[in-house]
């Protein structure tokens, strides 16, 4: 089996996780939503479903089509990034528990978590993606992919934290919207 065929592979369980990543996402909004939550943000999720699928599809396109080659001092690392990146998502979906989705819904009256990774630093999910987005496609050397992912990402960051942050700030409890700490 080529390493090609290899890297394929990979990228379709990661696409399988992002399948079991919207199951618990549908359920933790339906949570939310059951709960009072208001969802914010909506009008980006669609360019960010786009951008996430695109990184998937676009690295598998690009190391076929460009016969992009596997290299060994650059894979391997990325690899673990990779597999790293994803072992922090899940911890963060498991530190928030019904309150993590794939949208911006927030529950009014809900404390703020500052436990697991979000003890930490303030995102932690979007960290997990900056870095997945980029080790992903150079696991078999699709540089094209990870610096257009990568960019693209950063632009899309940019709303989403701005609408993340705004919606914690106007639907949390005054103490914590006044401590400033973010999901």
């Amino acid at each position: 089996m080529t390493s090609q065929w290899l890297f394929t592979a990979l990228v379709a369980l990661v696409g399988l996780e992002r399948v079991a990543e919207l199951v618990v996402s549908r359920r933790h909004a339906a949570w939310a939503l059951s709960r009072g939550g208001v969802e914010r943000g909506q009008s980006h999720y669609p360019v960010m479903v786009f951008l996430h699928t695109g990184l998937l599809v676009g690295a598998v396109a690009e190391v076929w089509l460009a016969d992009r080659p596997f290299l060994p001092a650059l894979g391997w690392p990325m690899l673990a990034l990779a597999l790293a990146s994803q072992a922090l998502r899940w911890w963060c979906i498991r530190t928030l528990g019904n309150q993590w989705n794939t949208r911006v819904i927030v529950v009014p009256g809900l404390p703020l978590v500052r436990r697991g990774p979000y003890r930490l630093f303030p995102h932690p999910n979007y960290v997990a993606v900056v870095a997945e987005g980029l080790a992903l496609p150079l696991v078999h050397s699709a540089w094209v992919t990870a610096t257009v992912f990568t960019v693209a990402n950063a632009a899309l960051l940019t709303v989403r934290v701005r609408s993340e942050s705004a919606a914690l700030r106007e639907l949390a409890p005054p103490v914590a919207a006044a401590s400033g700490v973010t999901r």
